[in-house]
């Protein structure tokens, strides 16, 4: 993380738990405005004359449909088609940048870094030189995966229905960005929420426990438009392309609730409550309560699912390790 990022945010009382949460001090009132700093994302930045292509071989989605407007999903999968990493790619000039989990960030730069050869292609770390916030308000959204840039600070549209934005920038225009938005009523808020956001619109980010287990159909990457089917080869396209064209993506990406004290960990086992030996259905993506400042007494635990698609026995799931509390699905 920035050094004079991180001093700006503890001018502003921000509270860092760990490597990859900051919390601020808890709220009486909600807010729709909120601006969330986060640090559970690194940035990959892949430049020169042959980035393009490099990445173009590697991901699932198209990099010849980026332009300066529109940034995509994608999926960087091994060679039996399963996601290592889920990803946001940005291209600003000739420089693309890749978000992805911090977690996986020196897995995957290794991963590209083996198809470099003799190619013109840099791989370099850049979380530090960029400051990464999640800006959410009440307002109607845009078209998802938009975005603007200006004044070093790019914006991108995080959502197709609510106004939720992630904006990247240098150390100084993050600083006035955060300030300006406070002034106009934004409220500073967990980085958590953002994290709860996310799921909220399905986005599938993956951690070292749920890396390499799925295709990106099961995670319904390619309804969200990170996946290209026209593209041509590139690592795990094969497997990823004949369950499309055979139509044999058994099994999706679900939202859920549970009313558990606890949220289970990724890729948690999630059973089907109707058989006596509680026969294996899916597993966790990713669970959490909403993590905001303001904290409602209704909150549920939050849950992403992958689950056998059109299923009946769905109407009675259950978590292997606590079968005592009832998955619902959205």
């Amino acid at each position: 993380m920035n050094p004079n990022w991180k001093n700006f945010l503890l001018s502003q009382h921000a509270h860092f738990e760990g490597d990859v949460t900051i919390t601020f001090a808890a709220s009486l009132a909600h807010n729709d405005q909120v601006l969330c700093p986060l640090l559970h994302f690194g940035v990959l930045t892949v430049s020169g004359a042959d980035a393009g292509r490099l990445l173009q071989g590697q991901i699932t989605c198209d990099v010849n449909e980026l332009t300066e407007m529109k940034s995509s999903l994608g999926a960087l999968c091994n060679p039996k088609g399963r996601v290592m990493t889920t990803f946001l790619l940005i291209k600003k000039a000739d420089v693309f940048l890749m978000i992805l989990p911090i977690a996986l960030l020196e897995t995957v730069k290794k991963r590209l870094q083996m198809y470099i050869l003799r190619s013109a292609v840099i791989i370099a770390d850049s979380t530090e030189y960029y400051c990464l916030m999640g800006s959410s308000a009440s307002e109607s959204a845009t078209e998802a995966f938009m975005h603007t840039q200006q004044e070093n600070i790019i914006s991108i549209q995080f959502s197709s229905t609510k106004n939720r934005q992630l904006i990247i920038a240098e150390t100084e225009p993050a600083i006035a960005y955060w300030t300006e938005q406070l002034a106009m009523g934004y409220q500073a808020e967990n980085s958590e929420h953002w994290r709860y956001l996310d799921m909220l619109d399905g986005i599938p980010w993956m951690t070292n426990e749920t890396s390499e287990e799925f295709i990106p159909q099961m995670l319904n990457l390619d309804q969200l438009g990170g996946v290209s089917f026209t593209k041509g080869c590139y690592t795990g396209q094969e497997i990823v392309a004949r369950t499309h064209y055979l139509g044999k993506a058994k099994r999706a990406l679900f939202l859920a609730d549970c009313a558990i004290p606890k949220a289970p960990l990724a890729n948690e086992i999630i059973i089907d409550g109707t058989t006596a030996d509680g026969q294996s259905l899916g597993r966790v993506l990713h669970a959490q309560y909403s993590g905001a400042r303001y904290q409602a007494d209704s909150d549920l635990c939050k849950l992403l699912l992958v689950l056998p698609v059109a299923d009946e026995s769905l109407v009675d799931l259950k978590l292997k390790e606590a079968p005592q509390f009832s998955i619902t699905i959205n």
